[in-house]
């Protein structure tokens, strides 16, 4: 039986089915796969959405994409602008290419290579700023003052919530049986939108939170009920870096139901696992989910033990092979 949840919360099932009828022949249908070792390994029944395999390699092509077709043909034809570091700036590029537009995508100069050569590669203009968000948002400013393009947020956009939720539409429809859906957080879009269509769909399902301890801002922020930034982050998982919108935080402190926090030697041991077992190329933001469910802090927690069905997002599979190996030999 499916429950309403209220449109305050910047997206709503109604919204995400929209989307999902305005993305769904332009992004692909991923997979889940399961494994007998990981679910010996964890004691539970984990079911992987490989959004790993999704074009651009990231779950950010859902709510890029339904943002861009979203657009009237006027506000198009100006072009689309975002500030990313990741995976959302190479999903925006893509998005825009396929509707035949210009993007215009403001990155910090510390960003992953690989993820700057997925921008260009999809014909993204690259314009380059500080690495610090201010730097980041006035760059951004200045690119819509000249261009007229619309602005296309990473996550804090009831357009990227409504596409990132069509996940869950999909998830629970190919493994209905799910109790519980660990979800990597960091701006709060994929969590968001996951959130509001998996409980409209089954109020009785478990969301969970999995952040690195070097960017534990989603935790520390639903201890306080406020949003909480940090002065630094640090956590090898280079996409969960971002803080809480105000779109996104109301979802996070009013529906989900909590969050696991995972040290960075558990993502790397995740991230080994998913090579070794799932067969899988996952960045280390991607496999937090796996991360935390094998983690001491999931098994000690008596509330979680009840949790037996479980999704687990494998977010994105984009990920510099260079400091990938340098991780696994240390």
């Amino acid at each position: 039986m499916e429950v309403k949840v209220e449109k305050k919360y910047g997206a709503d099932l109604l919204s995400i089915k929209e989307a999902q009828a305005r993305i769904n022949s332009f992004i692909h249908k991923t997979p889940v796969f399961s494994s007998d070792s990981l679910n010996d390994l964890s004691g539970k029944n984990l079911f992987f959405k490989c959004e790993c395999f999704q074009k651009g390699g990231a779950f950010k092509f859902r709510g890029a994409c339904n943002a861009v077709l979203s657009l009237d043909d006027d506000q198009a034809s100006k072009g689309v602008v975002t500030h990313s570091s990741g995976n959302h700036a190479a999903a925006l590029a893509l998005a825009a290419k396929l509707r035949g537009i210009p993007a215009y995508i403001v990155i910090p100069r510390n960003a992953p290579k690989c993820k700057v050569e997925n921008v260009k590669r999809y014909g993204g203009q690259v314009i380059w700023s500080e690495p610090t968000m201010q730097s980041r948002e006035d760059t951004a400013s200045k690119v819509l003052e000249e261009t007229g393009a619309a602005l296309v947020h990473p996550y804090n956009d009831g357009r990227i919530i409504s596409g990132q939720g069509t996940i869950s539409l999909e998830l629970l429809d190919q493994v209905p049986q799910l109790d519980t859906i660990i979800v990597p957080i960091s701006g709060g879009g994929l969590i968001s939108g996951v959130t509001l269509a998996a409980k409209s769909i089954n109020p009785a399902i478990r969301i969970l939170a999995a952040e690195p301890m070097g960017a534990n801002d989603a935790a520390q922020s639903k201890a306080a009920g406020r949003i909480i930034t940090l002065p630094e982050t640090n956590t090898v998982a280079d996409g969960l870096r971002a803080f809480l919108g105000d779109l996104t935080w109301p979802v996070v402190r009013d529906l989900v139901d909590d969050v696991i926090i995972v040290e960075d030697k558990e993502i790397i041991e995740a991230m080994r696992l998913c090579y070794e077992i799932l067969k899988v190329a996952v960045e280390p933001s991607g496999a937090i989910g796996l991360a935390a469910v094998l983690s001491d802090n999931f098994r000690k927690n008596p509330a979680w033990q009840n949790c037996k069905n479980i999704g687990i997002i494998l977010s994105g599979g984009n990920v510099d092979l260079g400091l990938l190996w340098d991780s696994f030999r240390k």
